[in-house]
């Protein structure tokens, strides 16, 4: 079980962090004053109400999904797929990129919490091709999961990853040689034609009680036809505009939608706020993600993606809404089916 939790920045891995403009007083910070619950919260009041979620929290029956053979992609076009949450898979020119995937059933070190809707891990690791690199945004059990990444392990050429990661990494076995960490805005190619800039994001990290020991990151990925914003997890603030004006504009921004909560107004996006990040970077198509998966906070289970197509509607913001497992393509094949409104089948769990 202690496996689960990683291991913190020490030693070497430490001496590098620290050196970070980012790190001051201990840890890493936001770009802008950040508290991780709003001022008049509490742990123990979030809890209470966690106690007794809203019915429609969860979907009443099985999430519809589409299984599609990734193995079996044309390497002349650019394909995401999602799996639910903020895991998806890039393949462009060729080659495989895996962003934070979460294949074990469950977003938590316990697996009795946090455990997925039904339907929605028809992917495994067996599933995934080769992965040529491995994209992992910060060290949050719903983004880092312990079991996914040492399946993927032997099958991954190459991890990137926000500074201190590595020090979980090494710690589950993965090659220190394998891996590049990245601090704001270091940019690496990757592969070929492909180059990766680390950018801001409005979050915090940890994997136990103490935070910010690791950083947390968006990430621009750049290829010879596409530009795509990776954007991880995190608030509204200034930096999209910031990233926007630097790297725009994006052929798609792939943005957190869901499990925000007026107690933690600052590290998760309202939905219209995903939108205005959107205009902010200059993003042709939103994709939603971080949501359809897991249940992490009190809303409705699709009511982030109703309020985000509403206001993009308003503003006139094309918006991409695939099936668990269904490929966008890019310039060829958005889908924007409202699948989450079809009957389900009823669930058969009691």
């Amino acid at each position: 079980m202690l496996k689960i939790f990683g291991k913190n920045p020490s030693g070497k891995e430490l001496e590098k962090v620290t050196k970070s403009a980012n790190y001051r007083n201990g840890a890493f910070q936001n770009l802008s004053e950040t508290r991780v619950m709003a001022e008049d919260s509490s742990f123990f009041k979030a809890f209470a109400k966690f106690i007794n979620k809203p019915k429609d929290n969860a979907p009443p029956g099985r999430i519809p999904s589409v299984k599609t053979d990734l193995k079996e992609t044309l390497p002349e076009k650019t394909f995401v797929t999602w799996f639910g949450h903020s895991s998806y898979l890039i393949q462009a020119n060729g080659k495989n990129i895996l962003v934070d995937p979460v294949f074990s059933g469950n977003a938590s070190p316990f697996t009795f919490a946090v455990k997925s809707f039904e339907g929605s891990d028809i992917y495994s690791a067996d599933d995934m091709p080769l992965i040529d690199v491995l994209i992992l945004t910060h060290d949050h059990y719903d983004h880092l999961d312990y079991k996914t990444v040492v399946q993927l392990k032997d099958k991954t050429r190459m991890v990137c990853t926000s500074l201190g990661v590595a020090s979980h990494l090494i710690y589950w076995g993965f090659e220190e040689s394998r891996i590049i960490e990245f601090d704001w805005w270091d940019k690496y190619e990757i592969l070929p034609g492909i180059e990766l800039i680390a950018t801001p994001a409005r979050h915090f990290s940890g994997r136990s009680f103490t935070r910010g020991k690791t950083l947390w990151s968006s990430f621009v990925l750049k290829t010879p036809r596409y530009t795509l914003f990776i954007g991880g997890d995190g608030g509204y603030d200034s930096h999209f505009k910031l990233i926007g004006e630097k790297y725009g504009p994006f052929d798609l921004a792939i943005l957190e939608t869901g499990q925000y909560n007026t107690t933690w107004p600052q590290i998760h996006m309202m939905p219209e706020e995903t939108v205005q990040a959107a205009i902010d970077l200059n993003a042709k198509v939103i994709l939603p993600v971080h949501w359809g998966k897991f249940s992490l906070a009190l809303h409705g289970w699709n009511e982030p993606v109703k309020r985000l197509l509403k206001t993009a509607n308003e503003l006139k913001k094309a918006v991409t809404t695939p099936m668990i497992g269904e490929p966008v393509i890019l310039d060829e094949k958005f889908p924007d089916k409202p699948w989450w409104d079809i009957p389900f089948v009823k669930s058969t769990n009691k």
